[in-house]
């Protein structure tokens, strides 16, 4: 149990557990039922695709609903790389990810005395995970029939038993169905919600170039962590067989870039320039050639100041045991034919 949930479970009891995204689909079904005289607390889960945990402050004051940040980035990775019901159009497993978090969210009923839990589903609204059929599936699945009220669309499905028991009176929920969000957006004028979230979906594993960064690391690297996928964020990325080197765009990229830094990491940057910072990922740290090591300095030169010098320039190659310089010619005319870093992607 994290510090931050046994802190709202000393100090508050709630009727109910929402999944929270930050989208205005999570916003209006905690609204729903927190008129029905029900405390919701709001459950924002996060990994290194998806998720807002810095917003948290902001949106409990502009929506009025506590909301607890929830980690599930370790085990959300084991999913992507072997998803039980499949990847969507790119690298998403939206089945195997909402069966996670509705399971989370069971497995918090008891710390907080809640009895159900509820979600922002609206049927037909995602092809993967949103049709009717997949809807069941998953709340079989996560072993929630009698616990899982999904408020927006509720009227569209069986009654529950949340809403048989009177828990929930069933005629002030939604019968929402398919992709528009024309009644969203007037029921959002009702709570006087004034922040209308954007409709674009939060998780990168559907976006196709960040996809395809996460597949690349999926396919070179073992056992990936949370800190893996997260520098896939930033910078330009290169590959050289399962070395990996990563290069900072800007000033803002490179101070990240070093915060990620690891113990079997080597890191390049220019010693006299402003410039980029460069880290290698390597696959096996004693066994990198310096012929990998050489041309990741010419990408350095390649997107610095440096490159128009025609003299050497000093680079720095720092390993966690030591520090070293060694002097570069650019030679950018050469990198199309002989550079063994294929990229950047």
């Amino acid at each position: 149990m994290s510090t931050q949930q046994q802190d709202h479970n000393n100090e508050h009891k709630y009727d109910a557990l929402a999944l929270f995204s930050g989208g205005l689909d999570s916003i209006l079904a905690v609204k729903l039922i927190q008129q029905q005289n029900l405390r919701v607390l709001a459950l924002h889960f996060f990994s290194p695709f998806f998720g807002k945990p810095h917003k948290i402050q902001e949106w409990e004051k502009e929506y009025g609903f506590e909301i607890l940040p929830i980690d599930v980035g370790e085990e959300f990775i084991k999913i992507v790389k072997n998803p039980k019901h499949g990847h969507g159009s790119y690298l998403n497993p939206c089945i195997d990810c909402k069966i996670l978090m509705i399971k989370k969210a069971k497995e918090l009923l008891p710390l907080f005395n809640a009895k159900f839990i509820i979600t922002g589903e609206v049927i037909g609204q995602r092809p993967m995970s949103q049709r009717k059929d997949t809807m069941n599936l998953i709340k079989k699945e996560a072993g929630v029939e009698d616990l899982l009220l999904r408020p927006l669309c509720a009227k569209n499905l069986p009654p529950t038993q949340i809403e048989k028991e009177n828990i929930v009176d069933r005629s002030k929920l939604l019968d929402l169905r398919g992709r528009s969000r024309k009644r969203q957006l007037e029921i959002a004028k009702k709570f006087n919600i004034k922040k209308i979230p954007t409709p674009a979906g939060g998780c990168l594993l559907t976006d196709p170039e960040m996809a395809n960064r996460f597949k690349k690391v999926l396919a070179n690297i073992k056992d990936p962590s949370v800190y893996d996928f997260e520098i896939c964020k930033i910078g330009r990325h290169f590959w050289s067989n399962k070395n990996w080197l990563i290069i900072g765009r800007n000033h803002k990229e490179n101070l990240l870039i070093t915060k990620m830094v690891r113990e079997i990491d080597i890191v390049l940057k220019l010693s006299q320039i402003p410039g980029p910072i460069g880290l290698i990922r390597a696959h096996k740290t004693k066994t990198l050639s310096p012929n990998l090591i050489y041309y990741a300095s010419q990408l350095i030169i390649k997107y610095s100041k440096a490159k128009s010098m025609r003299r050497a320039v000093k680079i720095q190659i720092a390993t966690l045991d030591v520090v070293k310089e060694q002097e570069v010619i650019p030679e950018l005319n050469t990198l199309l034919d002989k550079n063994p870093w294929i990229g950047p992607i």
